[in-house]
Protein backbone atom coordinates (compact mmCIF):
# COMPACT_ATOMS: atom_id res chain seq x y z
CA UNK A 1 0.00 0.00 0.00
CA UNK A 2 1.45 3.54 -0.95
CA UNK A 3 2.50 5.58 2.35
CA UNK A 4 0.05 8.00 3.26
CA UNK A 5 1.09 11.71 2.75
CA UNK A 6 -0.52 14.13 4.95
CA UNK A 7 -0.28 16.80 2.52
CA UNK A 8 -2.36 15.31 -0.18
CA UNK A 9 -5.14 15.36 2.53
CA UNK A 10 -4.70 18.60 4.83
CA UNK A 11 -7.30 21.40 3.95
CA UNK A 12 -5.63 24.90 3.06
CA UNK A 13 -6.72 28.04 3.81
CA UNK A 14 -9.41 29.58 1.40
CA UNK A 15 -7.37 31.75 -1.56
CA UNK A 16 -8.63 35.44 -0.78
CA UNK A 17 -10.82 37.61 -2.52
CA UNK A 18 -9.97 38.37 -6.12
CA UNK A 19 -11.18 41.53 -8.22
CA UNK A 20 -12.25 39.06 -11.18
CA UNK A 21 -13.80 36.62 -9.31
CA UNK A 22 -16.41 38.51 -7.40
CA UNK A 23 -20.22 38.31 -8.23
CA UNK A 24 -22.84 40.85 -7.42
CA UNK A 25 -23.43 42.34 -3.94
CA UNK A 26 -26.69 42.12 -2.53
CA UNK A 27 -26.75 41.91 1.11
CA UNK A 28 -27.93 38.66 2.35
CA UNK A 29 -30.10 38.26 -0.99
CA UNK A 30 -29.76 34.94 -2.73
CA UNK A 31 -28.32 34.46 -5.87
CA UNK A 32 -29.09 31.84 -8.68
CA UNK A 33 -26.85 29.25 -9.17
CA UNK A 34 -25.88 29.39 -12.67
CA UNK A 35 -25.70 26.28 -12.81
CA UNK A 36 -7.59 -6.82 9.00
CA UNK A 37 -6.30 -8.73 12.30
CA UNK A 38 -9.37 -9.21 14.74
CA UNK A 39 -11.06 -6.73 12.96
CA UNK A 40 -11.10 -8.99 9.80
CA UNK A 41 -14.13 -8.82 7.20
CA UNK A 42 -15.36 -12.31 7.99
CA UNK A 43 -16.63 -11.06 11.32
CA UNK A 44 -18.95 -9.20 9.06
CA UNK A 45 -20.96 -11.88 7.44
CA UNK A 46 -24.42 -12.57 8.36
CA UNK A 47 -26.30 -16.11 8.35
CA UNK A 48 -29.01 -16.29 6.06
CA UNK A 49 -31.56 -15.84 9.20
CA UNK A 50 -30.13 -12.54 9.22
CA UNK A 51 -31.00 -11.86 5.91
CA UNK A 52 -34.56 -13.41 6.59
CA UNK A 53 -35.21 -11.02 9.52
CA UNK A 54 -34.01 -7.56 7.77
CA UNK A 55 -36.51 -8.99 4.54
CA UNK A 56 -39.28 -9.14 7.33
CA UNK A 57 -38.87 -5.22 8.53
CA UNK A 58 -38.41 -4.34 5.12
CA UNK A 59 -41.21 -1.32 5.17
CA UNK A 60 -39.06 -0.32 8.66
CA UNK A 61 -35.83 0.28 7.08
CA UNK A 62 -37.64 1.81 3.83
CA UNK A 63 -39.59 4.76 6.06
CA UNK A 64 -36.11 5.29 7.62
CA UNK A 65 -34.30 5.63 4.52
CA UNK A 66 -37.09 8.63 3.97
CA UNK A 67 -35.74 10.31 6.56
CA UNK A 68 -32.83 10.41 4.69
CA UNK A 69 -34.49 12.23 2.23
CA UNK A 70 -35.28 14.75 4.79
CA UNK A 71 -31.15 14.94 5.62
CA UNK A 72 -30.63 16.62 2.43
CA UNK A 73 -28.55 13.63 0.18
CA UNK A 74 -30.98 11.10 -0.66
CA UNK A 75 -33.46 13.24 -1.81
CA UNK A 76 -31.47 12.82 -4.47
CA UNK A 77 -31.48 9.33 -5.14
CA UNK A 78 -35.21 9.53 -5.62
CA UNK A 79 -34.79 10.77 -8.67
CA UNK A 80 -33.21 7.07 -9.61
CA UNK A 81 -36.48 5.75 -8.62
CA UNK A 82 -38.59 7.96 -10.82
CA UNK A 83 -36.67 7.97 -13.95
CA UNK A 84 -35.57 4.85 -13.62
CA UNK A 85 -31.48 5.50 -13.58
CA UNK A 86 -29.13 4.27 -11.87
CA UNK A 87 -26.56 7.14 -11.27
CA UNK A 88 -24.63 6.81 -8.36
CA UNK A 89 -25.49 3.79 -6.86
CA UNK A 90 -23.16 1.48 -5.14
CA UNK A 91 -23.82 -2.18 -4.45
CA UNK A 92 -21.86 -3.06 -0.89
CA UNK A 93 -21.43 -7.03 -0.23
CA UNK A 94 -22.24 -7.44 3.59
CA UNK A 95 -19.88 -9.79 3.52
CA UNK A 96 -17.26 -6.96 2.77
CA UNK A 97 -18.70 -5.07 6.15
CA UNK A 98 -16.39 -4.77 9.28
CA UNK A 99 -18.83 -5.71 12.29
CA UNK A 100 -17.32 -6.19 15.76
CA UNK A 101 -18.42 -9.15 17.47
CA UNK A 102 -20.19 -7.68 20.62
CA UNK A 103 -22.24 -5.27 18.11
CA UNK A 104 -23.53 -8.84 16.79
CA UNK A 105 -24.97 -9.12 20.26
CA UNK A 106 -26.41 -5.52 21.04
CA UNK A 107 -28.35 -5.54 17.41
CA UNK A 108 -30.48 -8.06 19.32
CA UNK A 109 -30.94 -5.56 22.52
CA UNK A 110 -29.51 -1.95 22.89
CA UNK A 111 -29.29 -1.10 19.13
CA UNK A 112 -32.53 -3.31 18.02
CA UNK A 113 -34.85 -0.89 16.25
CA UNK A 114 -32.54 1.56 15.46
CA UNK A 115 -31.08 2.01 11.79
CA UNK A 116 -27.56 4.05 11.35
CA UNK A 117 -26.23 5.01 8.07
CA UNK A 118 -23.06 6.94 7.24
CA UNK A 119 -23.14 10.51 5.35
CA UNK A 120 -19.91 11.76 3.75
CA UNK A 121 -19.61 14.83 2.52
CA UNK A 122 -16.57 14.78 -0.33
CA UNK A 123 -13.82 17.77 -0.99
CA UNK A 124 -14.87 17.55 -4.44
CA UNK A 125 -16.08 20.22 -7.10
CA UNK A 126 -15.69 17.68 -9.70
CA UNK A 127 -17.81 14.73 -9.18
CA UNK A 128 -15.08 12.64 -7.61
CA UNK A 129 -17.33 10.98 -5.16
CA UNK A 130 -15.81 7.29 -4.87
CA UNK A 131 -12.53 7.33 -3.69
CA UNK A 132 -9.27 9.53 -3.76
CA UNK A 133 -10.78 12.32 -2.42
CA UNK A 134 -10.60 13.41 0.99
CA UNK A 135 -13.73 13.14 3.00
CA UNK A 136 -14.42 16.79 4.82
CA UNK A 137 -17.83 16.10 7.06
CA UNK A 138 -18.48 12.67 8.34
CA UNK A 139 -21.33 11.55 10.06
CA UNK A 140 -23.39 8.91 11.52
CA UNK A 141 -27.41 9.62 11.19
CA UNK A 142 -28.98 7.27 13.48
CA UNK A 143 -32.97 6.65 14.06
CA UNK A 144 -35.09 5.32 15.85
CA UNK A 145 -37.27 3.61 13.55
CA UNK A 146 -40.03 3.15 16.18
CA UNK A 147 -40.33 6.86 17.37
CA UNK A 148 -39.09 8.75 13.86
CA UNK A 149 -36.39 10.36 16.32
CA UNK A 150 -32.59 11.21 15.00
CA UNK A 151 -29.49 11.71 16.13
CA UNK A 152 -26.49 13.15 14.40
CA UNK A 153 -23.06 12.79 15.20
CA UNK A 154 -20.52 14.16 13.69
CA UNK A 155 -17.30 12.09 13.62
CA UNK A 156 -13.80 14.97 13.38
CA UNK A 157 -12.27 14.27 10.16
CA UNK A 158 -9.22 14.64 11.97
CA UNK A 159 -10.00 11.68 14.66
CA UNK A 160 -6.70 9.85 14.83
CA UNK A 161 -8.23 6.17 14.32
CA UNK A 162 -7.67 2.63 13.00
CA UNK A 163 -8.26 2.98 9.33
CA UNK A 164 -9.91 -0.64 9.22
CA UNK A 165 -6.90 -2.43 8.11
CA UNK A 166 -4.42 -1.69 11.45
CA UNK A 167 -2.99 1.10 9.68
CA UNK A 168 -3.76 4.24 12.34
CA UNK A 169 -3.82 7.65 10.89
CA UNK A 170 -6.85 10.88 10.21
CA UNK A 171 -9.62 9.30 9.82
CA UNK A 172 -11.01 11.06 6.66
CA UNK A 173 -7.94 9.06 5.46
CA UNK A 174 -10.02 6.29 4.75
CA UNK A 175 -12.51 7.42 2.00
CA UNK A 176 -9.39 8.46 0.28
CA UNK A 177 -7.76 5.21 0.47
CA UNK A 178 -10.58 3.03 -0.27
CA UNK A 179 -13.61 4.74 -0.80
CA UNK A 180 -17.02 4.52 1.12
CA UNK A 181 -16.48 0.87 2.15
CA UNK A 182 -13.68 1.56 3.88
CA UNK A 183 -14.78 4.40 5.76
CA UNK A 184 -17.64 2.51 6.85
CA UNK A 185 -15.62 -0.03 8.11
CA UNK A 186 -13.22 2.40 9.81
CA UNK A 187 -16.46 3.69 11.38
CA UNK A 188 -17.87 0.18 12.66
CA UNK A 189 -14.34 -1.06 13.87
CA UNK A 190 -13.54 2.04 15.81
CA UNK A 191 -17.10 3.29 17.19
CA UNK A 192 -18.70 -0.29 17.57
CA UNK A 193 -21.09 0.58 14.83
CA UNK A 194 -23.39 -1.39 12.04
CA UNK A 195 -23.00 0.52 9.11
CA UNK A 196 -23.87 -1.04 5.94
CA UNK A 197 -25.12 2.14 4.36
CA UNK A 198 -23.96 5.53 3.39
CA UNK A 199 -24.69 8.76 1.15
CA UNK A 200 -21.71 10.94 -0.59
CA UNK A 201 -22.62 14.38 -1.56
CA UNK A 202 -19.95 17.13 -3.27
CA UNK A 203 -20.20 20.45 -3.19
CA UNK A 204 -22.07 20.98 -6.13
CA UNK A 205 -25.01 19.01 -4.59
CA UNK A 206 -25.11 20.65 -1.44
CA UNK A 207 -25.25 23.71 -3.13
CA UNK A 208 -27.80 22.69 -6.02
CA UNK A 209 -29.82 20.93 -3.13
CA UNK A 210 -29.75 24.24 -1.10
CA UNK A 211 -30.90 26.10 -3.80
CA UNK A 212 -33.42 24.51 -5.16
CA UNK A 213 -34.86 24.44 -1.70
CA UNK A 214 -35.07 27.85 -1.57
CA UNK A 215 -32.56 28.83 0.87
CA UNK A 216 -31.66 27.55 4.42
CA UNK A 217 -32.07 29.95 7.39
CA UNK A 218 -28.69 30.45 9.44
CA UNK A 219 -27.16 32.91 12.09
CA UNK A 220 -24.04 34.21 10.96
CA UNK A 221 -21.63 36.32 12.87
CA UNK A 222 -18.90 39.09 12.75
CA UNK A 223 -15.84 36.34 12.72
CA UNK A 224 -17.77 34.17 10.23
CA UNK A 225 -18.88 36.68 7.66
CA UNK A 226 -15.19 36.87 5.54
CA UNK A 227 -14.40 33.23 5.55
CA UNK A 228 -17.99 32.53 4.45
CA UNK A 229 -17.04 35.12 1.72
CA UNK A 230 -13.91 33.82 0.62
CA UNK A 231 -14.75 29.96 1.06
CA UNK A 232 -17.90 30.48 -1.30
CA UNK A 233 -15.46 32.19 -3.63
CA UNK A 234 -13.26 29.18 -4.48
CA UNK A 235 -16.53 27.18 -4.64
CA UNK A 236 -17.74 29.25 -7.13
CA UNK A 237 -14.43 29.66 -9.03
CA UNK A 238 -14.00 26.04 -9.17
CA UNK A 239 -18.14 25.61 -10.08
CA UNK A 240 -17.49 28.26 -12.65
CA UNK A 241 -20.35 30.19 -11.29
CA UNK A 242 -21.40 33.55 -10.04
CA UNK A 243 -21.99 34.11 -6.42
CA UNK A 244 -23.41 36.66 -4.06
CA UNK A 245 -21.50 38.31 -1.39
CA UNK A 246 -23.01 38.31 2.52
CA UNK A 247 -22.72 41.44 3.40
CA UNK A 248 -24.48 41.55 7.26
CA UNK A 249 -24.96 39.61 10.40
CA UNK A 250 -27.29 38.30 12.11
CA UNK A 251 -30.20 35.08 11.08
CA UNK A 252 -30.79 35.08 7.42
CA UNK A 253 -31.50 33.16 4.34
CA UNK A 254 -28.18 31.77 2.56
CA UNK A 255 -28.56 30.09 -1.02
CA UNK A 256 -26.58 27.48 -1.65
CA UNK A 257 -23.06 28.73 -2.24
CA UNK A 258 -23.52 30.53 0.73
CA UNK A 259 -24.55 27.78 3.16
CA UNK A 260 -21.88 25.63 1.81
CA UNK A 261 -19.02 28.16 2.60
CA UNK A 262 -20.67 28.61 5.93
CA UNK A 263 -20.25 24.63 6.37
CA UNK A 264 -16.34 25.34 5.23
CA UNK A 265 -15.26 27.61 8.04
CA UNK A 266 -12.51 26.78 10.68
CA UNK A 267 -10.48 29.39 10.75
CA UNK A 268 -13.10 31.24 14.07
CA UNK A 269 -13.22 29.80 18.07
CA UNK A 270 -13.15 26.22 17.99
CA UNK A 271 -11.91 25.73 14.77
CA UNK A 272 -12.76 21.88 13.13
CA UNK A 273 -14.93 21.29 15.86
CA UNK A 274 -16.43 24.45 15.60
CA UNK A 275 -17.09 24.03 11.71
CA UNK A 276 -18.37 20.07 12.36
CA UNK A 277 -21.21 22.39 14.67
CA UNK A 278 -22.19 24.20 11.63
CA UNK A 279 -22.02 21.53 9.18
CA UNK A 280 -24.83 19.67 11.36
CA UNK A 281 -26.46 23.21 11.79
CA UNK A 282 -26.70 23.10 7.82
CA UNK A 283 -27.73 19.95 7.53
CA UNK A 284 -30.50 20.27 9.83
CA UNK A 285 -31.75 23.62 8.60
CA UNK A 286 -32.19 21.95 4.84
CA UNK A 287 -34.05 19.05 6.81
CA UNK A 288 -36.77 21.30 7.86
CA UNK A 289 -36.97 23.07 4.60
CA UNK A 290 -37.62 19.29 2.90
CA UNK A 291 -40.19 19.15 5.13
CA UNK A 292 -41.98 21.98 3.68
CA UNK A 293 -41.66 20.59 0.21
CA UNK A 294 -43.83 18.56 -1.96
CA UNK A 295 -43.08 15.17 -3.54
CA UNK A 296 -42.77 17.48 -6.83
CA UNK A 297 -40.77 19.90 -5.24
CA UNK A 298 -38.22 17.24 -3.68
CA UNK A 299 -38.00 15.60 -7.53
CA UNK A 300 -37.54 18.89 -8.80
CA UNK A 301 -33.93 18.34 -6.42
CA UNK A 302 -33.19 15.46 -7.47
CA UNK A 303 -33.18 16.16 -10.66
CA UNK A 304 -31.07 19.19 -10.21
CA UNK A 305 -28.32 17.47 -7.46
CA UNK A 306 -28.46 13.62 -8.63
CA UNK A 307 -25.14 13.56 -10.80
CA UNK A 308 -23.66 14.75 -7.23
CA UNK A 309 -24.80 12.34 -5.05
CA UNK A 310 -23.20 8.39 -4.92
CA UNK A 311 -25.28 5.81 -2.59
CA UNK A 312 -25.81 2.56 -1.29
CA UNK A 313 -29.48 2.58 -0.70
CA UNK A 314 -31.97 1.16 -2.94
CA UNK A 315 -35.29 2.80 -2.45
CA UNK A 316 -37.38 1.28 -5.03
CA UNK A 317 -40.66 1.64 -3.19
CA UNK A 318 -40.15 4.71 -1.28
CA UNK A 319 -42.59 6.76 -3.38
CA UNK A 320 -45.40 5.29 -1.66
CA UNK A 321 -44.57 5.98 1.77
CA UNK A 322 -43.32 10.16 1.36
CA UNK A 323 -46.12 10.65 2.94
CA UNK A 324 -44.63 9.51 6.41
CA UNK A 325 -42.03 11.72 5.82
CA UNK A 326 -43.23 14.22 8.58
CA UNK A 327 -42.96 11.45 11.29
CA UNK A 328 -39.16 11.77 11.47
CA UNK A 329 -37.26 14.73 13.26
CA UNK A 330 -33.91 15.42 14.45
CA UNK A 331 -33.93 15.61 17.61
CA UNK A 332 -29.97 16.40 18.93
CA UNK A 333 -26.74 16.26 17.52
CA UNK A 334 -23.19 16.09 18.55
CA UNK A 335 -19.14 15.58 17.91
CA UNK A 336 -17.23 12.73 18.37
CA UNK A 337 -14.80 12.43 20.43
CA UNK A 338 -16.44 14.35 23.31
CA UNK A 339 -15.11 17.27 24.07
CA UNK A 340 -14.23 16.11 27.74
CA UNK A 341 -12.32 13.19 26.22
CA UNK A 342 -10.29 14.42 23.52
CA UNK A 343 -7.28 16.44 23.03
CA UNK A 344 -5.10 17.93 20.03
CA UNK A 345 -1.49 17.37 19.01
CA UNK A 346 1.13 16.92 16.07
CA UNK A 347 1.20 13.08 16.00
CA UNK A 348 4.96 13.49 13.98
CA UNK A 349 4.76 13.28 10.33
CA UNK A 350 0.50 12.43 10.54
CA UNK A 351 0.21 16.23 11.66
CA UNK A 352 -2.45 17.72 13.72
CA UNK A 353 -4.66 15.06 14.78
CA UNK A 354 -7.83 14.97 17.22
CA UNK A 355 -6.99 12.53 19.99
CA UNK A 356 -9.75 10.17 21.74
CA UNK A 357 -7.66 10.12 25.14
CA UNK A 358 -9.75 7.21 25.40
CA UNK A 359 -11.07 5.63 22.80
CA UNK A 360 -13.47 3.18 24.66
CA UNK A 361 -14.70 5.69 27.12
CA UNK A 362 -15.69 7.27 23.81
CA UNK A 363 -17.27 4.53 22.92
CA UNK A 364 -19.26 3.92 25.95
CA UNK A 365 -20.70 7.67 25.75
CA UNK A 366 -21.41 7.36 21.82
CA UNK A 367 -23.84 3.88 22.39
CA UNK A 368 -25.00 6.27 25.70
CA UNK A 369 -25.74 9.13 23.72
CA UNK A 370 -27.34 7.04 20.67
CA UNK A 371 -28.86 3.95 22.20
CA UNK A 372 -29.75 4.75 26.19
CA UNK A 373 -27.28 2.04 26.68
CA UNK A 374 -25.90 3.10 29.89
CA UNK A 375 -23.69 0.08 30.81
CA UNK A 376 -22.74 -0.87 27.10
CA UNK A 377 -19.36 -2.37 27.45
CA UNK A 378 -16.75 -1.66 24.22
CA UNK A 379 -15.92 -4.56 21.95
CA UNK A 380 -12.27 -6.23 22.51
CA UNK A 381 -11.26 -4.83 19.08
CA UNK A 382 -12.21 -1.40 20.59
CA UNK A 383 -10.57 -2.02 23.64
CA UNK A 384 -7.48 -3.07 21.36
CA UNK A 385 -7.54 0.27 19.06
CA UNK A 386 -8.06 2.37 22.31
CA UNK A 387 -4.56 1.14 23.94
CA UNK A 388 -3.11 1.35 20.32
CA UNK A 389 -4.35 5.38 20.12
CA UNK A 390 -2.76 5.97 23.87
CA UNK A 391 0.50 4.34 22.75
CA UNK A 392 1.13 6.02 19.61
CA UNK A 393 -0.22 9.72 21.16
CA UNK A 394 0.57 9.92 24.81
CA UNK A 395 4.32 10.89 23.80
CA UNK A 396 3.58 13.74 21.54
CA UNK A 397 0.88 15.05 24.11
CA UNK A 398 2.75 14.65 27.34
CA UNK A 399 6.05 16.68 26.12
Amino acid sequence: MAKYVEDEYEEERPRKKSSSGSGKSSGSGRKKSGKKSSGKKSSGKKGSGKKAQARKQRRRIILFIIELIVLVVAVVVLYSVLTATKGGKMEIEEEDIIINETVKEAQETTMKGYRNIALFGVDSTSGALTKNTRSDTIMIASINLDTGECKLVSVYRDTYLNLSNDSYNKCNAAYAKGGPEQAINMLNMNLDMNITDFVTVGFAGLTDTIDALGGVYIDVDDAEISHLNNYQLCIAEDLKRTYTPVTSTGYQLLDGLQATGYCRIRYTAGDDFKRAERQREVLTAVADQAKKASVTKLTETANDVFSETYTSLDLSEIVDLLGDINNYYISDTAGFPQESNRATGTIGSKGSCVIPVSLEDNVRWLHQYLFDDYNYEPSDKVKECSDKIYSDTNGYLNK
